[in-house]
């Protein structure tokens, strides 16, 4: 007999089984509801525990200067956020409120901006909220700002689900030397970080670089990163800019445009072998009426250039054999009718330059003069002319990368089917002769003059050398040759030779140097004033000087021009003195002098040096002889600095390092030279405005006062 009782076993097997079956039933009823009409809520729960195709930007690329200094380059900068809620979950609210005015003061002296109650106030506002993306400081900040604000009680925890501190990162554009060639390098929208202008903008393709792809995934309550496709960064351009050429000439071009009142400036400086630009400058009058880049006029300004365009005109004439350099022209008495309108030169009320020869119109700048050479050899066939112009490259369009470049404008006569000209007057040969009836850019003009000290060989103007990835060139954009021969060889000869002598014998004499030779040509231009053509009061004028140095071997063009109201107005007096101190000193920076010659051998005095970097002084007196106790061992980086000052008596010098000022706190630069103390006071976001030559001996702004937003120290020199 079994031992197991059916009768009772069976039922309870029963209501098992039963029991299973509805528990199955339920759970295949609820897997169809969770995929039918629940579908959206689960899939929207999954979607909250995991992010896809999350775009990561990657670091935009260097524009570095022709020698590798960085002209504009990406730094982090940061918003912080604090996550209240996250604070409250990990139970550290109360170690907040405990540590509320420590970081209150702390943020004070942050921002020197916002007082310590007031950040109290602030942060336990977010606090009551619970706000889990509540901005302790409503502006992108660097990376010691950031570093600083980490290192405050609470935030200096790692872990952000336990401290609440997190922070959005982002890749800000800078250039280390501030607005040097601004609109030629090239501008960044912040907000958008997106390109705006310059080589910035022409070049964003290869600068900006490639987007990653990341997801995410919530593990333990916390997002974990996973790439998908890692970001690749941009690449780096060297330019043909030369950071110090640059300064030079930016510094000299500001002067004159103060003096003068001037409303417009540019400058150009190219090298003359490789048609390379080694300068380029922009200035605008700004309301404030400081001078400010505001618009690439060297690339982008069509205006009728004046009287520097007569050395094109003279050389066409000579190239076509119709003159000569002994060829003479009547001029009278300083006013000419051409066809019903007057031509006049500018000595027109002192009775005129009389007969004078070829190279005498240009070195006196006559537009009798250049005016009736043309129209008596071309007036019938004004084609020759213009295609004479174009021949010696000034209607090339050189495709420069700036956005906001325009070619030249040179207008080639045109006849209908009855012989008639449709766009050409009796006027417009003569005028056009003297640089008005056309438009060219500054940028074309010093193109051609640098084909003239090159020997003929226009060359393309280059902005960008090479293109680098990861220190390697990717890319080389070597120097161009556009045309082997813009003239004869005879005809380039005779030009420089003339163009030498409208410096030192005419009327660039200002333009010139007692130390080497220069060549060039003035121009004085009334601008037209539109649709009111060149209408007297308030009349404004461009003033330019054009040529190169040193003239019997030339290394570097030049072009400035400027745009100023009412008289006196003067390209050579005014445009002319520019160049000269761009010429001059960039003459000067390359000499290349051994250290050692500046050493008396007639004295053991000790040299006195300034306040400032400590390392460029170490240098330069060790490379002299002298034994220095400089009070720090090993080696340093490469262009850190160490600041301090020096310590001498009758037999020894020492250095003695000193601490900077915190970044909120305006430094001390009394003894420093100009660059270091430019350097230390933009460094604390001050701007310098230096006042002399020489050490700082009186700064605007007391040593420890608190940095405040738009400050600005004026440095007296002396």
């Amino acid at each position: 007999m079994s031992k197991f009782d059916n009768s009772k076993i069976m039922p309870r097997y029963s209501v098992i089984a039963i029991i299973m079956s509805l528990i199955a039933v339920a759970v295949i009823g609820k897997t169809i509801y969770t995929m039918t009409a629940g579908r959206s809520y689960w899939m929207e729960v999954a979607a909250s525990q995991k992010k896809d195709s999350v775009s990561i930007k990657p670091t935009r690329g260097n524009i570095l200067s022709c020698n590798g200094q960085l002209m504009a380059s990406s730094i982090p900068e940061f918003k912080v956020y604090m996550d209240f809620n996250a604070l409250k979950v990990a139970g550290n609210d109360t170690a907040f409120i405990d540590s509320i005015n420590y970081i209150s003061k702390g943020l004070n002296n942050i921002f020197p901006e916002k007082s310590a109650s007031y950040f109290k106030q602030y942060l336990m506002e977010g606090y009551h909220k619970v706000s889990k993306h509540w901005p302790i400081w409503n502006e992108r900040i660097d990376y010691n700002t950031f570093k600083e604000i980490q290192s405050l009680p609470i935030f200096k925890n790692e872990n952000k689900n336990k401290s609440g501190f997190h922070w959005d990162k982002f890749n800000a554009r800078r250039r280390p030397f501030g607005s040097l060639a601004q609109r030629t390098i090239g501008d960044m929208f912040g907000a958008k970080d997106t390109a705006r202008c310059g080589l910035e903008l022409s070049y964003d393709s290869i600068l900006r670089g490639t987007n990653g792809i990341i997801h995410r995934r919530k593990v333990r309550n916390r997002f974990l990163n996973i790439t998908d496709t890692p970001p690749v960064d941009g690449a780096d351009i060297i330019t043909t800019i030369d950071v110090s050429m640059q300064d030079l000439a930016e510094r000299a071009l500001i002067d004159e445009l103060k003096e003068i009142n001037g409303n417009v400036g540019v400058a150009i400086v190219m090298e003359v072998a490789t048609g390379d630009v080694k300068a380029i400058v922009n200035l605008d009058k700004c309301s404030d009426g400081e001078y400010r880049e505001v618009k690439n006029h060297a690339v982008s300004d069509l205006l009728e250039p004046g009287s520097v365009f007569k050395t094109a005109s003279i050389m066409t004439a000579l190239d076509d054999g119709v003159v000569d350099t002994m060829y003479t022209v009547q001029t009278g008495p300083g006013v000419w009718n051409m066809y019903g309108r007057d031509m006049k030169d500018h000595n027109w009320t002192r009775g005129g330059y009389g007969t004078l020869t070829l190279p005498w119109t240009l070195k006196y700048s006559s537009n009798i003069g250049v005016s009736r050479i043309i129209d008596l050899h071309y007036h019938k066939n004004p084609e020759k002319f213009v295609q004479g112009i174009y021949d010696l490259g000034l209607a090339t369009d050189f495709h420069i990368p700036i956005v906001g470049y325009s070619p030249a404008r040179i207008r080639m006569p045109r006849k209908n089917s009855r012989g008639q000209y449709v766009n050409w007057s009796a006027t417009a040969l003569p005028w056009m002769s003297i640089g008005y009836e056309t438009q060219i850019p500054p940028i074309s003009t010093i193109a051609f003059y640098n084909a003239i000290a090159n020997g003929g060989k226009l060359m393309q103007p280059r902005f960008v050398k090479q293109i680098l990835k990861n220190g390697e060139v990717i890319y080389d954009n070597p120097p161009k040759v556009l045309k082997e021969h813009i003239a004869k060889e005879s005809t380039i000869k005779q030009i420089t030779r003339i163009l030498t002598e409208v410096v030192s014998e005419g009327l660039g004499k200002k333009a010139g140097s007692d130390k080497f030779l220069v060549a060039g040509k003035t121009g004085t231009a009334q601008m037209s004033k539109g649709a009111l053509g060149y209408k007297t009061g308030g009349t404004n004028y461009l003033l330019s000087f054009a040529g190169f140095f040193p003239a019997n071997n030339p290394r570097y063009s030049c072009i400035v021009c400027i745009q100023k109201t009412g008289l006196p107005a003067s390209g050579g007096g005014m445009s002319g003195v520019v160049f000269h101190h761009i010429a001059e000193g960039i003459m000067a920076q390359s000499l290349k002098l051994n250290v050692t010659d500046a050493r008396d051998k007639e004295s053991i005095l000790i040299p006195t040096a300034k306040t400032g970097n400590l390392l460029a002084t170490d240098y330069v007196l060790n490379a002299l002889g002298f034994n220095i106790t400089n009070g720090w061992n090993g080696s340093l980086p490469f262009g850190n600095p160490i600041w301090g000052k020096t310590i001498t008596n009758s037999k020894t010098l020492s250095f003695q390092k000193e601490n900077l000022s915190k970044a909120h706190l305006v430094p001390d630069v009394h003894g420093m030279g100009a660059r270091d103390a430019v350097y230390l006071m933009e460094t604390h976001g001050i701007k310098a405005i230096i006042i002399g030559r020489g050490r700082v001996i009186q700064q605007s702004l007391a040593p420890g006062e608190k940095v405040k937003k738009g400050m600005r120290c004026e440095l007296r020199m002396g």
